[in-house]
């Protein structure tokens, strides 16, 4: 029997379109969930868009010291640059097409901050930050992060040219990813151009959803339009997702594409700490305000 005849097109579940928030020392961001209808969507626990936005001089916003414990946050910067630095003395900048994948762990404080230059000159900034949940086994686990270039992140294109991906985590067209994930996850950023198409295999047992950062693309068997700024959430009824650009469009549409085996554990969250069990998180709780989880001091 063919893959063709094996494989099976996954279903359309729900369409969110995000809600405009503040975030940080004030900055804007688009979040299609967590929110009324999407508590979570395990092992994610939220999605934030920056941007797009054209920042004046000195205009740019960052978030200052705060802390994290029991899950990882993945920085994805397509426009602008970012610095940052942690209690453990960490630092290090993110420059345009770079990622930030920061395993939190045990917990660190750290601060995420428009890059000097770049907060001095102002300039575009667009870029997401994903929450993955870590299992209970690695949740208090010592940090770490992984810092991957523009350049060493794989990019693949389809043999007609009409669609390029980028391998942030996993894999898609032939390229593996180089990021090392906890549980294993799906990050690919597609351009599709005008009558462009990709069908993307995605393990039934995954849970999978995409969002449209710029333009408008057709998903599934249905076509369904989504939107920028919307985010659509698929069923775990098949192994493949199909994503093409809008008959009418004459311009390029880009979406992300998020999936990931579900934990199926236990969530306790509050702010900045995911834990399993509420003792957990009033511990996090408890080791922040003493200091455990240490400062910035230089």
């Amino acid at each position: 029997m063919s893959q063709d005849k094996i494989r099976k097109e996954r279903t359309i579940s729900q369409i969110v379109t995000a809600k405009t928030t503040t975030e940080g020392d004030g900055f804007i961001v688009h979040r299609p969930f967590p929110n009324y209808s999407v508590r979570d969507f395990d092992p994610f626990l939220l999605l934030d868009e920056m941007g797009p936005i054209d920042l004046s001089a000195g205009e740019a916003k960052g978030a200052s010291d705060h802390p994290h414990r029991g899950f990882e946050t993945v920085t994805y910067v397509i426009d602008g640059a970012f610095e940052h630095k942690d209690s453990q003395g960490n630092s290090g900048k993110l420059f345009s097409g770079d990622v930030q994948w920061m395993t939190a762990g045990s917990g660190v404080v750290h601060s995420e901050m428009p890059e000097k230059e770049f907060a001095k000159k102002g300039g575009r900034l667009h870029g997401f930050q994903l929450w993955v949940n870590l299992p209970k086994k690695d949740k208090m686990i010592q940090p770490r992060y992984q810092d991957v270039t523009s350049k060493n992140i794989p990019i693949a294109k389809s043999d007609d040219g009409k669609v390029q991906v980028k391998v942030i985590a996993g894999e898609s067209m032939g390229k593996h990813a180089v990021i090392d994930t906890k549980t294993p996850i799906i990050y690919l950023h597609f351009t599709i151009q005008p009558n462009g198409k990709v069908i993307q295999i995605v393990p039934q047992n995954y849970n999978a959803f995409a969002y449209v950062a710029k333009g408008e693309a057709l998903f599934g068997s249905e076509q369904k339009i989504v939107s920028k700024e919307q985010a659509v959430f698929f069923e775990r009824d098949g192994d493949e997702i199909s994503i093409a650009s809008n008959k009418d469009t004459t311009s390029p549409v880009d979406v992300i594409l998020f999936a990931g085996i579900p934990l199926n554990e236990p969530v306790k969250r509050y702010g900045p700490f995911v834990m399993n069990t509420e003792e957990e998180l009033q511990q996090a709780i408890t080791d922040y305000n003493s200091g455990k989880m240490g400062k910035i001091d230089f």
